[in-house]
């Protein structure tokens, strides 16, 4: 029987350590795939710019969830917005509008969402813009029942009653609607 020898004995540890650090790298490596893959799935519109008076048109893919998110911006910050055809006006988890520096205006407001009623805040958003479109002096809400940890915008009826939607499988497309004649 052959007895190891002895500079084998002492880097068994070294392998053995080795190995241990390339699986938890692979799995980090993974990790870190796997992290952008379910991003681009739940956010496919995540790489567009706000190109004020670039395209007359955007052009959005749906997520698996059915929804049409979109960046933009406020008062020059970049968000997330989600279009929300149920939503009367752009709706911003209160928290998130205070980072952004608007302010409450008014008295407080009761507004129905699909968790129900929650007491509200108005507020003026003095430009916002996603693609191509940009708006000033928007109406919106602060809503504390939005503070979740996720900060996406509501993009309520107020913005999107201004643009034209087509849809086609799961691409939506606006357009700004031509002022009357």
């Amino acid at each position: 029987m052959n007895a190891p020898r002895p500079d084998e004995d002492a880097t068994r540890p070294i392998g053995r350590g080795m190995a241990w650090l390339a699986a938890v790298a692979l799995i980090g490596v993974l990790w870190l795939f796997f992290e952008n893959v379910q991003d681009k799935r739940a956010n496919p519109n995540r790489h567009l710019t706000v190109t004020p008076g670039g395209a007359e048109e955007l052009v959005l893919k749906r997520n698996p969830a059915g929804h049409y998110l979109v960046p933009g911006i406020i008062n020059g910050q970049p968000v997330t917005f989600m279009l929300d055809t149920g939503a009367t006006q752009v709706a911003l988890p209160a928290g998130l509008g205070m980072q952004l520096g608007l302010r409450a205006i008014g008295p407080a407001v009761q507004v129905a969402t699909a968790n129900g009623n929650v007491t509200a805040r108005m507020t003026l958003i003095d430009e916002l813009a996603f693609g191509p479109f940009v708006l000033r002096q928007v109406h919106a809400t602060l809503n504390p029942g939005m503070d979740d940890g996720d900060d996406t915008i509501l993009l309520g009826m107020n913005v999107l009653k201004q643009l034209e939607f087509t849809q086609r499988g799961d691409t939506l497309i606006l357009r700004a609607l031509l002022p009357p004649p």
